[in-house]
């Protein structure tokens, strides 16, 4: 949908246009900033809601005061469960996901949990950015997402700061929200497959310390390297440069914003 047919069909909605991708957290920082009332929803575009979900996060919400951020039931276009919230990362998890071992031994949806977990709400570490009702007392409390976040890991930065200040995030199954998933970033895979790791390893740094990030960055070079090489082995097409130490750094972050710079986003 185009910012004409937005302007055209949708008069009332408050357009934000900005003349380049600014990224995930930044974009919706500037709809916070220009957003009223006692919650904040945080919507993919690669989204639909069942009807009633939004009023049913809402209610939840309000139904337990020391909730700052409730997300909902993610589904795949298929009705199967998606993940949908998951424990704070750790090196075990980091290692266990990034090797494949978790999803192969553990659930397919590793390190988010799987569908015999989803059944009743709960509160949890951290819930999918894709659709997250935050608490706009929290938000004043602990401020809005972390802008050095391009893409990835903002969710889970910002739930750990929201929880360390004393609120809770909650898992509640009777809302539920289908995630087409991945459809926003396709365009550039291998980017933000830099982008992803990135920001877990800043993650790290800033709430774990400099040592883990280091393990991390470590971990994160030596199996990505290995990958690239047996995906060079077993193709003859050009897959690109593998991954290097600096990219995994802080000192890859504005080089790779640079790249990622799109004309006009719209939130």
């Amino acid at each position: 949908m185009t910012l004409e047919m937005v302007r055209s069909r949708f008069p009332e909605v408050h357009l934000i246009e900005n003349r380049h991708n600014v990224g995930f957290a930044a974009a919706n920082n500037q709809a916070i900033a220009a957003s009223q009332g006692r919650y904040v929803l945080l919507l993919n575009s690669d989204t639909v809601a069942h009807p009633g979900s939004i009023e049913q996060l809402v209610r939840f919400a309000d139904s337990h005061p020391q909730a700052g951020v409730v997300g909902p039931m993610l589904l795949n276009p298929d009705g199967s469960f998606q993940d949908s919230f998951a424990r704070f990362p750790s090196l075990a998890n980091e290692f266990l996901s990034v090797t494949g071992i978790g999803r192969r031994l553990i659930s397919r949806t590793y390190p988010g949990f799987d569908v015999r977990h989803a059944q009743v709400a709960r509160r949890v570490d951290y819930v999918s950015g894709a659709c997250m009702l935050v608490r706009r007392a929290a938000i004043a409390e602990v401020g809005v997402m972390d802008e050095l976040y391009f893409m990835y890991s903002e969710e889970i930065d910002w739930c750990y700061r929201i929880r360390k200040a004393g609120w809770e995030i909650w898992f509640t199954p009777e809302a539920q929200i289908v995630h087409y998933g991945g459809q926003s970033t396709r365009q550039w895979r291998s980017a933000m497959i830099r982008a992803l790791y990135r920001s877990k390893v800043r993650f790290f740094r800033l709430h774990y310390g400099h040592l883990q990030a280091t393990l991390l960055q470590a971990l994160f070079f030596t199996a990505l390297r290995l990958k690239w090489f047996t995906t060079l082995w077993r193709s003859n097409e050009d897959i690109g440069a593998p991954i290097s130490w600096s990219e995994l750094g802080e000192t890859g972050l504005s080089v790779a914003l640079d790249r990622l710079q799109q004309p006009q986003q719209t939130t």
